[in-house]
């Protein structure tokens, strides 16, 4: 066979290697418990064996449960945090959003909104979705409620270390994941605004790659 004819196999492969295959982002809840003047926030420190923020200052929170989606709740939302959280969920979701905030709270802190928990006291905040290079995501949702909602004793189960109220002006001061940090920018603005105005909002902060959108 002439040489022009001869099939040879490249000595090295020009394919491009396989791209990792996408994470899906679990939805999830935290609460931002507000106390004081200042005001105070409750947070405290994941530990160092935690796969996701391991030494990190955060809120209460954690993924829902597929049991949250069926969970009784003594009271409902109020309308405008429903409606806000509708945007970016079906109802089913968005109330059990809620619940999974109530629950991990109480698990992580001791504090809780009741059993089954009344949801009338909390507002929706904003919402943080995890970068799609992540091996871990979350579709994470930001609640906020004033402590006196609350009832119970602080002393949570362990996960969150150092678990207290800082002052707003102390937490900034400390090394925060830059996500927490713009969460906490979003409860100034929440608390600039006055009851009226919060129950008027129409859209809500999305934060994509350290960059807040609107929906």
């Amino acid at each position: 066979m002439p040489e022009d004819h001869v099939h040879r196999t490249p000595l090295i492969d020009q394919s491009e290697p396989p791209r990792p295959k996408a994470v899906r982002a679990r939805h999830a809840a935290s609460i931002v418990v507000l106390r004081g003047d200042e005001p105070q926030m409750l947070m405290g420190t994941r530990g160092a064996k935690h796969r996701f923020m391991p030494n990190r200052l955060v809120f209460p929170g954690g993924a829902v449960d597929r049991a949250d989606l069926s969970a009784r709740c003594a009271t409902e939302l109020p309308s405008h945090a429903l409606r806000l959280l509708q945007r970016s969920a079906n109802p089913h979701l968005a109330r059990a959003l809620a619940i999974a905030a109530a629950r991990e709270l109480e698990e992580e802190t001791g504090l809780t909104l009741g059993n089954p928990p009344r949801l009338d006291g909390i507002d929706y905040l904003c919402r943080a979705i995890t970068p799609t290079n992540s091996p871990i995501r979350f579709n994470a949702r930001f609640m906020v409620v004033h402590a006196d909602q609350l009832s119970g004793t602080l002393a949570g189960s362990g996960e969150l270390e150092s678990l207290r109220f800082y002052g707003m002006h102390e937490a900034l001061a400390l090394d925060l994941a830059t996500p927490t940090r713009m969460v906490i920018d979003r409860v100034r603005i929440w608390l600039a605004l006055s009851e009226q105005e919060r129950k008027a909002r129409t859209h809500t902060p999305v934060l994509r790659r350290h960059v807040w959108q609107m929906e």
